[in-house]
């Protein structure tokens, strides 16, 4: 009787554990996918900076930022796609997930302020990037 009961607890936290496995295999993969398809948003976002920066920097100087912020603001963003692709730096990756947030907060904040249809692109950033930043902390808990 005692026996039986004994190996039912440990059955059950077999399953817990796998269960537990299980969950956090299905995080990475949502991490992966978010940080994924954030690299390619933002990757896309550098390619047009510097195929069409004239337009981009009238863009900037037309929202009331000086033209000459887009290069270093590109730069910036790649170097945090970079960073949070890596696995090291932890303290660097925390600066990287906030410099884009306030950057996609800021260009939301532009669009809504000048009425422009182009306010989902900084939101669905916005979006790939908290669930990025939500599962990576995650990850580093488990």
């Amino acid at each position: 009787m005692v026996l039986a009961i004994l190996i039912g607890i440990l059955k059950l936290i077999l399953r817990i554990l796998l269960l537990k496995v299980e969950i956090m295999k299905i995080a990475r993969r949502i991490f992966f996918v978010c940080t994924a398809l954030l690299a390619v948003l933002v990757t896309m976002s550098l390619i047009m900076t510097f195929l069409n920066h004239e337009k981009v920097a009238a863009d900037f100087v037309s929202y009331g930022y000086p033209g000459y912020i887009v290069y270093p603001l590109a730069i910036a963003k790649f170097l945090a796609i970079i960073v949070i692709l890596s696995r090291r730096f932890k303290l660097l990756k925390e600066w990287a997930y906030a410099g884009l947030f306030y950057d996609f907060i800021l260009a939301t904040g532009v669009y809504i302020d000048n009425g422009s249809l182009e306010i989902f692109l900084p939101l669905i950033a916005l979006g790939l990037l908290l669930c990025s930043y939500i599962m990576q902390k995650k990850l580093q808990t488990a």
